[in-house]
């Protein structure tokens, strides 16, 4: 019975923080990216030294809800930080997934998003969500993570970016 509520707790918190994201325009602004590499047309830099995956190789990326009441996105490059931009080519399958135990989250990339799957992705600690970066580009995402069994504070959110490359 027990396994069955934190599994229950772990799908449905994904979807009370979707909410949240969708419905809180007026409630809550998104934060914005730190060093935006979009806007500051410097994404082309990203790609030298912050390249996961290949098209033979997947990206996995680990999301956790950190202390801060943020989010975060670390990909599976050497020496990474939490929400640092980081590239993939045209083709490569991203995993996005959660090591934290208990964990659901919400990857949404508005109104364009780099996968055939649409603007939001939702997953968790025992649903890992695989895509193919499909369209180049330079995209800001929001991340959001809730671990389940907290009382306060539970969900965190925060802005971070991917950059898709043609070559």
């Amino acid at each position: 019975m027990k396994r069955f509520a934190v599994g229950l707790v772990c799908l449905l918190v994904p979807a009370v923080l979707l909410t949240g994201l969708v419905e809180g325009g007026d409630k809550k602004k998104a934060k914005k990216v730190k060093n935006d590499i979009c806007a500051a047309g410097t994404s082309s830099n990203v790609c030298a030294d912050r390249r996961c995956g290949s098209e033979s190789a997947a990206c996995e990326v680990d999301i956790t809800r950190i202390a801060d009441d943020s989010a975060s996105a670390k990909p599976g490059i050497p020496n990474a930080k939490d929400n640092e931009p980081f590239c993939v080519k045209v083709g490569t399958t991203i995993t996005f997934k959660s090591k934290s135990k208990n964990t659901g989250f919400v990857l949404d990339f508005g109104n364009s998003s780099p996968f055939d799957s649409g603007s939001v992705i939702m997953g968790g600690a025992d649903r890992p969500i695989s895509v193919v970066a499909k369209k180049p580009g330079c995209y800001t995402y929001t991340v959001g993570a809730c671990t389940a069994g907290t009382i306060y504070g539970m969900c965190g959110e925060e802005a971070a970016q991917l950059v898709v490359s043609a070559n």
